[in-house]
């Protein structure tokens, strides 16, 4: 009894086996490799301007749907939950990521490239906002003290980033 049961155990294993192997003789293999320094939603560099262009591109409009390419020249050290980027006039944007889904590597970014693609707009930025933001940075609590009023910029929330 205890051969017979071993021989269906080892029928059966070898039966999943054979059905879960992509290998298969006569099966092709799909794999699917993530793109390193990608996070996000994929997305291909088309049509891809540069964050000095930005603002033109904007003009006129509420929103944006637009591939951007820019340097960082800060991002979040806490959670990775944000960057801020280089405009034209050396003024920064923030780009956050859509309802949180994904996150950047909690290091030092400044100086990299970021390719990203979502929606830029204009928005009204919080007192509270704009604290939160200067903690995630770690900047000192003289400089988080003196944020008192709400300020208008250009900011972008992204679904996908690729870092260069």
């Amino acid at each position: 009894m205890k051969k017979l049961f071993a021989l269906l155990l080892t029928a059966a294993v070898l039966q999943a086996c054979s059905q879960n192997n992509p290998t298969a003789e006569g099966q092709e293999t799909t794999e699917t490799v993530a793109e390193a320094n990608a996070y996000g939603a994929s997305f291909e560099e088309e049509n891809v301007i540069p964050a000095a262009q930005l603002q033109e591109a904007l003009s006129g409009k509420d929103s944006l749907q637009t591939t951007v390419t820019a340097e960082i020249v800060e991002s979040c050290q806490s959670k990775g939950c944000w960057m801020d980027v280089k405009l034209e006039n050396g003024s920064t944007m923030k780009v956050t990521f859509r309802d949180y889904g994904f996150f950047l590597p909690v290091e030092d970014l400044s100086g990299k490239t970021a390719v990203f693609t979502g929606i830029a707009k204009h928005e009204v930025i919080s007192v509270d906002d704009q604290r939160h933001f200067a903690e995630d940075a770690g900047k000192s609590a003289e400089e988080i003290a003196a944020i008192t009023e709400p300020r208008e910029e250009l900011r972008f929330v992204a679904d996908g980033v690729k870092l260069k």
